[in-house]
């Protein structure tokens, strides 16, 4: 992803989220970027470019059944 695209996605993301807490760091891949809520990762956001017009977004978000039996 490019600088571009991470900015555009961050301040959608925080946007629709309510929350300036939100953050997206690059990865040594570039297909992919972390996504942190604080200082915690929150997930992963996935690209797929393959057709130039249509670009879209995936959030994959995983969540550990520890983190539930603790909320």
């Amino acid at each position: 992803m490019t600088a571009q695209q991470i900015s555009q996605v961050q301040a959608y993301l925080r946007k629709r989220f309510s929350t300036e807490n939100l953050t997206i760091k690059p990865r040594k891949v570039q297909d992919s970027v972390e996504v942190y809520l604080d200082d915690e990762i929150l997930g992963l956001l996935y690209i797929d470019d393959e057709d130039k017009d249509d670009i879209s977004y995936d959030l994959n978000i995983s969540i550990l059944q520890v983190d539930l039996d603790e909320a």
